[in-house]
């Protein structure tokens, strides 16, 4: 929004250009006195500037409880989500991962998680109306290299294969340089990187994307069995920094973890496949860290029977399931990951009952 555009006093306005303040939000950044050292403009007149700024930013000033749940207006977005790169996915999350919270995605090796990763970096970077967010992503390595190579692939791929988003949104992400790499091998690390690095990065408008891969990986040799208090303050501390920075920037934070084995049958567990006789497993932290997350997911490899001639194109067939989300129920649909990405398998969702 231009000063040009604002129903002004434009005795005020020329002070506001005078001072070389360029943006109308900058206006928000100032307070009343250093604005009125700024422009040398009275305190009457700068409580003016203030309220019509404000006023112009914002469409109404108050909204109910029901316009809020349907989100009838537009301003509030609440229904905006960050897209998956894949509409049959999308349509499993009822469309796509919401932009407050942290999303965990947990599964086995070779599940697929880290795939899912890298698709979500290229889909915040595209346009609002193709559910990207318009923004970069910040990927922070806990364990592994990151896998720059896949990440090329990727690229390459959507940028033969994305028919329906423009060619010039395409060229962004393949030359936008918008994914930012962070490496945290240890939980000082990590610290310093979400308070300081990831919070500048956020700051700037940078970045609309947190992944962290993986939340695990952290406290797999620091802490032994002696030590389950000072591992559940660490994993609330870093919920809570990773929830205030969801909540201030409005962001979705993906979250990627491990599993282990459940040995006691009794004990509640996710399946990894749906069947009396898939294996059980559970996402590793317990249930501090279960506690910290809006929406969890369960990424999985599904069993080939011998002669099984099921698969996709070559490809292993995976199976992404809710465990548990607010505003969904539990269900999964399967899924394919090769060469273009992660695409989900165009048959009808099933609700788990």
């Amino acid at each position: 929004m231009d000063w040009d555009q604002l129903d002004m006093n434009p005795r005020v306005i020329a002070a506001v250009k005078r001072a070389n303040i360029k943006s109308v939000k900058e206006i928000l950044h100032f307070s009343g006195a250093d604005l009125q050292r700024l422009t040398l403009l009275s305190s009457t007149d700068v409580q003016y500037l203030l309220e019509t700024v404000s006023g112009a930013l914002r469409e109404k000033t108050v909204f109910t409880a029901l316009q809020l749940f349907q989100d009838k207006n537009h301003s509030t977005s609440q229904r905006q989500k960050l897209s998956l790169g894949c509409p049959v996915l999308d349509s499993l999350l009822q469309g796509g991962i919401p932009l407050t919270g942290i999303t965990e995605i947990a599964g086995e090796s070779s599940a697929g998680k880290t795939q899912i990763g890298l698709q979500l970096c290229l889909s915040v970077q595209h346009l609002y109306k193709y559910g990207g967010l318009e923004s970069g992503a910040v990927y922070i390595c806990t364990e592994d290299v990151f896998p720059n190579k896949r990440l090329q692939q990727l690229i390459e791929q959507q940028s033969n294969l994305r028919a329906d988003v423009p060619h010039n949104v395409v060229q962004k992400i393949k030359f936008g340089n918008s994914i930012f790499v962070e490496h945290a091998a240890d939980l000082d690390t990590f610290r310093e990187c979400i308070t300081k690095r990831v919070n500048l990065l956020l700051s700037r408008g940078m970045v609309r994307l947190v992944i962290v891969d993986s939340i695990a990986a952290l406290f797999r040799c620091e802490f032994g069995a002696e030590d389950s208090v000072l591992k559940a303050r660490y994993l609330q501390s870093f919920g809570a920094k990773l929830h205030r920075l969801s909540s201030k920037f409005r962001i979705p934070v993906i979250c990627i973890n491990q599993v282990t084995d459940t040995m006691d049958e009794r004990r509640s567990a996710v399946q990894s496949s749906p069947g009396p006789m898939a294996k059980s497993v559970t996402p590793a932290l317990g249930i501090t860290w279960s506690n910290q997350l809006l929406m969890r997911l369960m990424a999985s490899r599904m069993p080939q029977a011998a002669g099984d001639t099921s698969h996709h194109s070559g490809s292993t067939l995976r199976m992404l399931r809710v465990v548990f989300a607010p505003h969904l129920p539990q269900s999964f649909c399967y899924y394919t990951v090769n060469s273009e990405g992660v695409k989900g398998i165009k048959v009808e969702t099933s609700n788990i009952l």
